[in-house]
């Protein structure tokens, strides 16, 4: 492991530690000319996934204090997927971090709040950044997506684990895999590389109080989340109507998985053969049009 004192170069920059049957729904109107095929099954839930041109949801987010622990615990039976589906049904921006940020370990979940860090080229950033977090948050680490330094090893990473710390995400490279997989905290960056940071740039007055990931630029305002499928930021405040929300998606569309499991197809669920005959009928009508008319709703 590198000591402390082999962390500052010639010129004094300080880098990052380096170390080892059913029927259409009441009030539901099905498009002129259609009928729905005997046997289907129209669902009255939203079973799939979201989209923005649905009414919001009718209960609009409203602040509250989630503790860590419960959005952890809540987290850990929802995915990503269905939070990115709940913000569009809130009317909510999907804050998801690039394809390229990934978990150093596959099946890697992790949820907390953001604690921000811009890193300018030396390890103290994230340091002072644990002096103000509290159990159970995320460091969210901005190098500006470089490719050609890495800016957290193992020691950053020990020392946010003994900070109480969920877990690290960042905007930038990563180092001391081997090391960083024996710690065991999580961790999603943009890959890894074995150099650590060869320069020191001024430090910004913001360093501590936002963090740039992609297009978003997140604070402590935010929570993140992550799991296979990437990262997503979240507001903190309404966090309870939007987990709700998102319990609410995962439920319907596991039924629709069961029924289809069960052998009632997705199609009949839908009223599918319906749709084709209204269509030819109305070529301008959409799948989407469709399934808001009988109470379906897989995009949405």
């Amino acid at each position: 492991m590198t000591d402390m004192t082999d962390m500052t170069d010639a010129t004094g920059s300080t880098e990052a530690p380096s170390a080892t049957g059913a029927t259409v729904p009441t009030g539901a109107t099905v498009p002129t000319g259609a009928t729905v095929p005997t046997g289907a099954t129209v669902p009255t839930g939203s079973p799939d996934r979201t989209d923005p041109t649905t009414p919001a949801d009718p209960t609009p987010p409203t602040p509250t204090d989630t503790p860590p622990n419960t959005l952890h615990s809540r987290f850990t039976a929802l995915t990503t997927a269905h939070l990115a589906d709940a913000c569009i049904r809130a009317r909510i921006p999907v804050r998801c971090t690039p394809t390229a940020l990934r978990a150093l370990e596959p099946g890697t979940r992790l949820a907390g709040r953001v604690v921000p860090a811009r890193h300018v080229g030396s390890v103290d950033v994230f340091l002072e950044a644990f002096e103000g977090a509290d159990p159970g948050d995320v460091l969210v680490v901005d190098n500006a997506g470089r490719s050609d330094e890495a800016c957290v090893g193992d020691l950053v990473a020990l020392e946010a684990r003994i900070a109480g710390l969920a877990g690290i995400v960042i905007w930038g490279l990563h180092r001391d895999t081997a090391d960083l997989l024996a710690i065991g905290l999580p961790v999603f960056s943009l890959g890894a590389l074995p150099t650590g940071p060869q320069r020191l740039d001024p430090r910004p007055e913001d360093a501590l109080t936002s963090a740039t990931v992609g297009e978003w630029t997140v604070g402590r305002d935010d929570l993140v989340v992550a799991d296979e499928d990437g990262a997503l930021f979240l507001p903190a405040a309404g966090i309870e109507a939007l987990l709700t929300l998102a319990e609410t998606i995962r439920d319907t569309e596991h039924r629709q998985a069961d029924r289809i499991r069960a052998g009632v197809s997705l199609r009949s669920q839908v009223g599918f053969d319906a749709y084709l005959a209204a269509r030819r009928l109305t070529p301008s009508l959409t799948f989407r049009d469709h399934l808001r008319a009988v109470g379906g709703a897989i995009e949405e």
